[in-house]
């Protein structure tokens, strides 16, 4: 979960991707309550810290400009508010809980991460640092907000960790169904949520609320805007979107109500132990097929290492590459001269192989010849090669594909269920005063 307060959409998506996590400042929110008592209030109690109302303000900043960027209908302000507050508490626990449990980071783990966020953004860090500043931002919060964010994602890696692995039986009961052949559907999601061991008052209250929603959306309420607006789901403030699941990487309530709805309908209020849903089918696209190019190919490698240097390398590879243009047999060259032990008793062969078996340096040479074609000389980690292009065919691994696809499936599914849990044990757990007007 990234937050979403001021950052750009761009920002936040390239946030979500970089790696390691972020130095967390020193200063804690209450510490800045105590300075800054006369300049800023509180809108939550969450445990130990406090949430404030510049925090609120400008992270309901961020998702109006992505609302407004989108052509979305824009929710009432009372109803964003409360969204967003949820969504910072839920982000404020998950902090807590990684730093209780042991979760650090260093400099160089948010400076690398602020280079990757910047080239994923065509432009410098100091570029980047210039336009959130010009915005009227700190770079410093900038930075603390990016690394309590991946901070969660570090603890959410943690959780999906302790998860007992995917086994080979369920991914075979997996590839057994029949909706595996089913196609995708990208969809849409509204959750009126439940507390563990809800009273009959509770439930109620909820099944009350769903309906109401479902009223509105038949009424003609933009789906995306009702979820923004209503929804308690981890998805609310993206408008909802799940995106594309098959009808096997979502629980099985879910799969029953979305099975045979066409693009652009949506479910009645359906229940489940977490609370009402309503789904929503966005498109459909069936199952594809996965055709890949592969490459039959022979080499003589000359090895870098202690004895052998780059430049002396290069001088051997050039002289067999001579030899090779001169007529000499490209498998006795190989026998005699390759440092590849895998390949060089069988005269260079690699064998028929997928294009990135070997590496990008490999492919790109292979891309650019034609069949029986002996490359130039080129270099990769492991030493100086010359290569012989023999062949290449397309093969159909759409099976391969597929289980592949099918225990990555099963773990998603499996995550998104264990982590939405434990969500809800922190929140249940915790100790929240929210001092929102009107909450």
């Amino acid at each position: 979960m990234i937050r979403f307060c001021h950052f750009r959409p761009a920002w936040a998506a390239a946030a979500f991707l970089a790696a390691g996590s972020l130095l967390i400042s020193t200063v804690s929110h209450a510490q800045l309550v105590t300075t800054n008592a006369q300049l800023d209030a509180i809108v939550a109690l969450v445990d130990e810290d406090v949430i404030l109302r510049s925090e609120l303000d400008m992270a309901v900043a961020g998702i109006v400009e992505r609302v407004r960027a989108s052509g979305e209908t824009m929710p009432p302000m009372n109803l964003l508010e409360s969204q967003v507050l949820e969504r910072l508490i839920i982000r404020e626990l998950q902090v807590q809980r990684a730093m209780q449990t042991g979760i650090r980071i260093s400099d160089a783990d948010i400076d690398q991460a602020l280079v990757t966020l910047a080239q994923q953004n065509n432009m410098t860090v100091q570029q980047m640092r210039q336009v959130i500043e010009s915005d009227g931002e700190d770079f410093s919060e900038f930075r603390r907000n990016i690394g309590e964010e991946l901070m969660t994602e570090r603890l959410r890696q943690r959780i999906v960790n302790g998860m007992d692995p995917i086994t080979d039986t369920e991914v075979d009961i997996l590839l057994a169904s029949e909706d595996l052949a089913g196609g995708e559907y990208n969809v849409s999601h509204i959750m009126v949520s439940l507390p563990d061991g809800s009273t009959p008052d509770q439930v109620q209250a909820a099944q009350a609320k769903a309906d109401d929603i479902h009223q509105r959306l038949t009424n003609g309420l933009d789906f995306a805007s009702a979820a923004i607006s209503y929804s308690d789901s981890q998805e609310a403030l993206e408008g909802g979107l799940v995106g594309w699941r098959d009808l096997n990487s979502v629980p099985a309530f879910f799969a029953d109500a979305i099975r045979g709805l066409q693009p652009d309908e949506f479910t009645q209020p359906i229940r489940s132990p977490a609370g009402f849903h309503i789904i929503k089918v966005n498109d459909f696209r069936e199952q594809r097929q996965v055709v890949v190019k592969e490459y039959n190919a022979r080499h003589i490698m000359v090895e870098i290492d202690e004895l052998m240097s780059p430049r002396l390398a290069m001088d051997r590879i050039i002289e067999i590459k001579d030899k090779l243009d001169e007529g000499d047999d490209f498998a006795e060259l190989a026998k005699e001269y390759s440092d590849d032990s895998t390949s060089a008793n069988i005269g260079g062969d690699m064998g028929w192989f997928p294009p990135e078996a070997y590496g990008e340096r490999v492919y790109q040479t292979l891309m650019a010849m034609q069949p029986n074609q002996i490359s130039e000389p080129f270099q990769t980690e492991g030493g100086w090669h010359v290569m012989q292009l023999l062949g290449t065919r397309e093969m159909d691994r759409t099976e391969e594909a597929i289980r592949a696809e099918a225990r990555e499936k099963i773990m998603r599914r499996k995550a998104d269920q264990e982590i939405d849990t434990v969500l809800r044990q922190f929140r249940d757990e915790a100790f929240v005063e929210v001092r929102l007007s009107g909450s």
